[in-house]
């Protein structure tokens, strides 16, 4: 049983637990021997390790995403937390609880599908009802759906973050649409359900959060246009153009070729889809980056992706 995570490591901790391999790379001492960098991974997130002794013959034994179990010690270099790594092994993943190394909503996920179902149910529009329904009464696919992350890193990146990043993007499509005329709101809800479906096949998610193969040589916007073929099939006249219109959602939901999207949006639902997508996504993956940081900072470290730091402002 996992004792030790990462969130918890403080200097000079002496650590014997368990821990996902996420990253090793061989570099190369002043004296010409090999050493190991690692990254080391749970539930709780990252930190970085070195092997300095028999790094190559611990490198042959080892490799990236499997369940290791780890002694060393923890310290501080150049201000950053490391382990220095005595020992690694890889671990049996029958003994492991795969809940210890991969994050989990911290909302109720049942309650949320029922709500999600509930507004799908709403919808004025026959035909986009069907087809939600069909969705909805695939076991398969709901258990999936209610289980996968949104994101490997970025945004939702936990069990059940596809789920609380659609429900959201739900409840804000709902309170946007209103506002304008033209607005096909039953058009966009469905799009808003369905935009990333295809993510349920694209991540591997049981001790890690990776990319799978279909992940990898399709992505989730090809993987959803073909989920809703399927469920297209099994309905009798659903409207062309409606169809069409869906796809199209699905296919332009990035916003820009540039970011994934083979097209960009040519209608007003998918224009407030992307939006919508954007500020969900955004401002979760932010927030969450925020929380990460230094309580007593002003300021966050750096954010990569984004290239910028943030502002928390001065603690009252």
């Amino acid at each position: 049983m996992k004792k030790t995570y990462v969130g918890d490591i403080k200097p000079a901790d002496t650590i014997n637990d368990v821990f996902v391999l996420s990253e090793k790379i061989l570099a190369q001492k002043k004296d010409g021997n090999n050493y190991l960098n690692l990254v080391l991974s749970d539930k709780t997130g990252t930190i970085k390790g070195v092997v300095w002794d028999n790094a190559d013959r611990v490198s042959l034994s080892v490799a990236v995403n499997d369940v290791v179990q780890i002694h060393g010690v923890a310290n501080e270099y150049k201000g950053e937390l490391q382990l220095v790594v005595k020992k690694m092994a890889v671990c049996s993943p029958e003994a492991i609880d795969p809940r210890d190394f991969v994050p989990v909503t911290e909302r109720n996920i049942e309650n949320m599908l029922d709500r999600l179902i509930k507004l799908s149910a709403e919808l004025r529009d026959p035909n986009l009802r069907t087809l939600l329904e069909a969705f909805w009464n695939d076991t398969d696919f709901v258990q999936k759906f209610k289980s996968a992350p949104a994101a490997k890193k970025m945004h939702h990146a936990y069990i059940g973050g596809l789920l609380e990043h659609t429900l959201s993007m739900a409840v804000l499509a709902e309170k946007i649409a209103g506002h304008y005329s033209g607005v096909n709101i039953d058009l966009l809800l469905a799009g808003v359900v369905l935009h990333d479906i295809g993510k349920i096949r694209e991540f591997e998610y049981k001790f890690f959060i990776d990319y799978s193969d279909e992940g990898r040589l399709l992505n989730h916007i090809i993987i959803g246009l073909q989920m809703l073929e399927e469920k297209l099939k099994g309905l009798e006249d659903f409207p062309y153009e409606k169809a069409v219109l869906l796809k199209h959602m699905i296919v332009s939901h990035h916003g820009a070729r540039d970011f994934g999207s083979p097209e960009p949006p040519k209608t007003l639902e998918a224009m407030l889809l992307n939006y919508i997508d954007e500020i969900d996504s955004k401002i979760s993956g932010v927030r969450d980056f925020m929380a990460t940081e230094d309580p007593e900072a002003i300021w966050t470290s750096y954010h990569k992706i984004l290239e910028r730091y943030f502002y928390k402002g001065k603690k009252k």
